[in-house]
């Protein structure tokens, strides 16, 4: 994409196509306050240019050029491509790049259910053990109240069988979260709260 001032006007156009048509920034998703923008910076450096072709000094040519370059990078960061300045003083051609995207801060949702692991940040290791501690202790609760309330309406093999069923289905969901942030606390919480309650289901079964 080009940008260059074409009388009076800020214009843009398709680059290596000779014949590419000139669009007016208005039409294009970059925002009426860029645009608006751009045509202001386009009457001033055309004021400008006709003050240099009168021999009149060019003190406010290089703040025309800076300016115009900011607003090329705003164009280019608007438009996600890479932008041909043309400085409508020297003339020249400037190529500018997007600048680079800066990730948004994660949100909560990110954090209890995303995939990436945050592994900048530091590991809450206090509140994450006591968080952990909490859920082992209502998953060993619970493993054995199912259990005592099985035995006393079945065999143990069927105690051990019903165990083995909850412990399978809850082993999935608790490997997929063992690298989520937050999550992975109460996850750790439920592995350990399952693999103590066996020592409850083997003794009440048998």
């Amino acid at each position: 994409m080009e940008l260059r001032v074409r009388g009076e006007r800020a214009v843009l156009k398709g680059r290596g196509t000779a014949h590419a048509r000139e669009i007016d920034p208005h039409s294009l998703a970059i925002g009426v306050e860029l645009s608006d923008a751009l045509h202001e910076w386009a009457r001033v450096a055309a004021a400008v240019r006709r003050a240099q072709d009168n021999g009149e000094p060019g003190q406010a040519a290089a703040v025309v050029s800076r300016r115009g370059q900011q607003l090329a990078v705003q164009v280019a960061d608007a438009m996600g491509t890479l932008v041909y300045y043309v400085d409508p003083v020297t003339d020249e051609t400037l190529v500018v790049s997007p600048p680079p995207r800066q990730e948004p801060e994660p949100t909560l949702a990110r954090r209890l259910f995303g995939t990436a692991e945050f592994g900048d940040e530091p590991t809450p290791w206090g509140t994450g053990l006591v968080v952990a501690g909490f859920v082992a202790a209502v998953v060993i609760t619970a493993m054995l109240a199912l259990t005592v309330a099985l035995a006393a309406e079945v065999s143990g093999w069927l105690v051990v069988v019903a165990a083995l069923v909850v412990t399978g289905g809850m082993a999935p969901s608790l490997w997929l979260a063992r690298r989520l942030p937050i999550v992975r606390w109460i996850a750790l919480g439920a592995t350990a709260g399952i693999a103590l309650s066996w020592f409850g289901v083997l003794a009440v079964a048998f």
